[in-house]
C-alpha cells in the first residue's frame, strides 16, 4: 500500500472513531436523561404530598400552640411552613428544563439550605423569654396527636427523599429529606414535652426542646448548604 493510501486509511478510522465517540457520548446523554426523569418525577409528587401535609400540620400546631401556650409546638408549626418553602423549592427545581440543569440544582440547594436558618432565631428567642417568663404550657392533646402522627409520617418521606437525592446526585432533594426527618425528631421532642408536662408538670422541658429544635436546625442548614447531605 503506497503511502498516500495509508494516509488515507488512517483519516478515515480516525473519523470513524470519532464518530463512534461521539455516538457513544450522545447515546449516554440520552440513556441519561431518560433515567433522570423517572426519580426526578419521583422526588417532584413527593414534594406535593409533603406540600399538602406540611399546610395541614403547619396549621393544627400553630392552633395548638396557641392554645396551650407550648413554644415547641409553635416552633413545630412554623418548621411546617419551612419545610413546605423546602417542598416548593424542590416541586420548582424540578419542572420544565430546569429538571437537568446543574444550575437549578445549586440554586435550589442554597435555598433549601437557607430555609433551615430562617426557623432558629425565633425559635431560640421565644423559648429563652419563655425559661425566663416561668411561662407554663398546658396539656395539647391535639398537639400529641399530631405530633404521633408525624412520627409516623416525617421518617418515610425523609428516608425515601434522601435516597432520592443520592440517586439523582441532587443535594437539594437530600436536604428536603433532611427536613423531613428533622420534622420527625421535632415531633418526638414535642411529644416528649407535651407528656411530661401532662404527666409531671415538667414545664420547662417544652422550651428546652426548643432551643433543640433551634440548634439542629442551624447544624441541618450549615450540612445542606456546604452539601454535605448527599452521597
Amino acid at each position: 500500500m503506497s503511502a498516500p493510501e495509508t494516509d488515507d486509511t488512517q483519516a478515515t478510522q480516525a473519523r470513524e472513531s470519532s464518530g463512534c465517540v461521539q455516538a457513544r457520548a450522545t447515546g449516554a446523554a440520552t440513556t441519561r436523561d431518560a433515567a433522570w426523569h423517572q426519580p426526578a418525577s419521583r422526588a417532584r409528587l413527593l414534594s406535593w404530598l409533603s406540600l399538602a401535609y406540611m399546610t395541614a400540620e403547619g396549621v393544627i400546631a400553630i392552633v395548638a400552640a396557641v392554645l396551650a401556650g407550648s413554644v415547641a409546638l409553635l416552633g413545630f408549626g412554623l418548621d411546617s411552613a419551612i419545610e413546605g418553602l423546602a417542598s416548593v423549592i424542590i416541586i420548582w427545581r424540578f419542572t420544565g428544563t430546569r429538571t437537568l440543569s446543574q444550575t437549578a440544582e445549586a440554586r435550589a440547594q442554597k435555598a433549601v439550605a437557607v430555609t433551615f436558618f430562617l426557623l432558629a432565631p425565633y425559635i431560640a428567642y421565644d423559648a429563652v423569654t419563655t425559661l425566663l417568663a416561668h411561662d407554663h404550657a398546658r396539656t395539647s392533646w391535639l398537639g400529641i396527636g399530631l405530633s404521633i402522627s408525624s412520627l409516623i409520617v416525617m421518617p418515610i418521606l425523609g428516608a425515601v427523599k434522601k435516597r432520592l437525592g443520592t440517586q439523582l446526585a441532587s443535594m437539594a432533594t437530600a436536604g428536603e429529606g433532611s427536613q423531613n426527618l428533622l420534622c420527625a425528631y421535632l415531633a418526638a421532642g414535642v411529644l416528649t414535652g407535651l407528656l411530661a408536662n401532662t404527666a409531671f408538670g415538667w414545664w420547662w422541658l417544652d422550651p428546652i426542646v426548643g432551643l433543640g429544635i433551634a440548634a439542629l436546625a442551624v447544624w441541618e442548614g450549615r450540612q445542606a448548604w456546604r452539601g454535605e447531605d448527599c452521597c
